[in-house]
């Protein structure tokens, strides 16, 4: 008989055994966790300059009309040079510390718990693969939701010659965890997980629902070597495409939620949530408003989804190789 990949862990495809399978071979929790959090957190220290420049292009002329404000920054290149003649080459780098808590908290969860519903065989169902993508990268968002608030905040702050958006001016990632905290109270360190979820849910769905699918697909027109890491560095490049696409308008509203000040009441003073934030900037920025800095959202999300699932497809499959 035959054994057939099942996804995203790269078992070997297409190749004879002698008696049949055992079924789907999981990892144990605790180290699918870790690897999910390793891959995501390698692949974040390359890409976090162009995630700080998306940050600046999406606050840039928040709510005004198009030609109404000056624009600081005009594409990727020019803001990755202003950037960092401004602010020196660790303005490229702002909010390392924040971004990789983030991607180490929410891909952990979410390519762990991703990996368990393929294990028990949930995502063979039909639509398994989206549900479980998109219920794994609601639980990740949730829990890390605080990481990203401060390295929204972090992202955001500069010198007031190219500033945009709200500055909240912290001194740190710890100190903004306190600032925060002190201000607005435990729940304050969640404001603006209602844009997150949703955001993470659809960019968590589209990206493990089409790698997964992407390189069934691969495997079996048998292009590579079935143990090949060009199979999921292609699965990996059409998954960026599709999550690009799908996410950049909820990555707009995420951003513009988690930066915006707050009231004496611990309300925000630009948005009262999702809906509101949605019909703000299509009301005055225009439905192109929700792709602004599609581009850096393309540039940056293409190579990260590739060097994360890539590294993370690859620390598995060496995994399960010792493990078996």
């Amino acid at each position: 008989m035959w054994l057939k990949s099942s996804g995203l862990a790269s078992q070997a495809p297409l190749t004879p055994v002698a008696r049949p399978s055992a079924g789907p071979r999981a990892l144990w929790p605790p180290l699918d966790f870790t690897l999910g959090a390793l891959a995501c957190c390698g692949a974040c220290v390359f890409t976090n300059p162009l995630e700080v420049v998306k940050t600046r292009l999406q606050l840039q002329g928040e709510l005004r009309a198009r030609g109404s404000y000056q624009r600081h920054y005009r594409g990727v290149l020019q803001a990755l040079w202003v950037v960092g003649s401004t602010d020196g080459l660790r303005g490229l780098q702002k909010g390392l510390t924040a971004a990789l808590l983030y991607q180490g908290l929410m891909n952990g969860v979410r390519l762990g718990f991703y990996s368990y519903t393929e294990a028990v065989g949930l995502t063979d169902a039909p639509g398994g693969s989206l549900i479980s993508g998109a219920a794994a990268g609601a639980l990740g968002a949730f829990i890390a939701s605080p990481a990203y608030l401060v390295k929204t905040h972090l992202q955001a702050q500069t010198v007031a010659v190219i500033a945009v958006g709200h500055q909240h001016n912290h001194q740190g990632v710890l100190s903004a965890f306190v600032s925060i905290y002190q201000r607005e109270g435990v729940m304050g360190l969640w404001r603006g997980v209602n844009g997150a979820v949703p955001r993470v849910m659809v960019g968590s769905a589209s990206q493990l629902a089409t790698f997964s699918s992407a390189k069934d697909w691969v495997t079996r027109a048998q292009w590579f070597d079935p143990h090949s890491c060009l199979t999921a560095l292609t699965a990996a490049m059409i998954s960026g495409v599709a999550v690009t696409i799908t996410m950049t308008p909820f990555d707009v509203i995420s951003t513009r939620l988690y930066n915006q000040p707050v009231d004496e009441f611990k309300r925000g003073r630009l948005y009262c949530g999702f809906v509101d934030c949605l019909m703000k900037v299509c009301a005055t920025e225009g439905i192109m408003g929700l792709y602004k800095g599609m581009m850096p959202v393309f540039v940056r999300l293409a190579p990260h989804t590739v060097l994360s699932m890539l590294i993370w497809d690859v620390l598995r499959q060496r995994a399960l190789l010792y493990r078996h």
